[in-house]
């Protein structure tokens, strides 16, 4: 595994009116690394997904929480780490609930709630959720298409 090469931490009030500093944050650096302007995209999307998951759903109303966000850049990847200390919640047996997404079912007909979930997931190239005293997602974008499959740990990664 390639050493860490920097570390830059963002530390925002849980309210949505700042996840829109993240995304420019990780803009910038995503950027600077030498992503394509869809892999900046995607990365912006499931950043802001994890935020917006954590502003609205761990600290119930209560205005005093913060969301930090931490970025590790790699010589060969972004990890984006998103972590609150609310209220956790059970990532599988939410993803269980919602059950899967299909192109075939039309937008309208689509579970409430979720989505997000999906998109890390679709748009990342590896995410994994630790529940504790609040919920951290980690989430892993590779340079120049160094793609993973998902569920796949960097070890088999790189013994391949």
């Amino acid at each position: 595994m390639k050493q860490l090469v920097d570390y830059i931490e963002v530390k925002i009030p849980a309210k949505a009116e700042f996840v829109g500093i993240v995304r420019l944050t990780l803009s910038g650096i995503a950027s600077r690394m030498g992503y394509s302007y869809d892999e900046i995209e995607d990365l912006k999307i499931a950043t802001s997904e994890a935020c917006t998951n954590a502003v609205q759903h761990a600290y119930d109303k209560i205005d005093s929480g913060e969301v930090i966000i931490g970025f590790g850049l790699y010589v060969d990847r972004l990890e984006v780490m998103v972590s609150d200390s609310g209220q956790s919640f059970n990532f599988e047996q939410k993803k269980n609930e919602l059950g899967p997404y299909s192109a075939a079912n039309p937008v309208d007909q689509l579970p409430e709630g979720g989505l997000g979930l999906y998109l890390m997931e679709t748009l990342m190239d590896e995410v994994r959720v630790q529940i504790d005293s609040g919920v951290t997602v980690f989430m892993t974008k590779y340079l120049n298409g160094e793609r993973v499959e998902h569920d796949t740990t960097i070890q088999n990664y790189e013994a391949n």
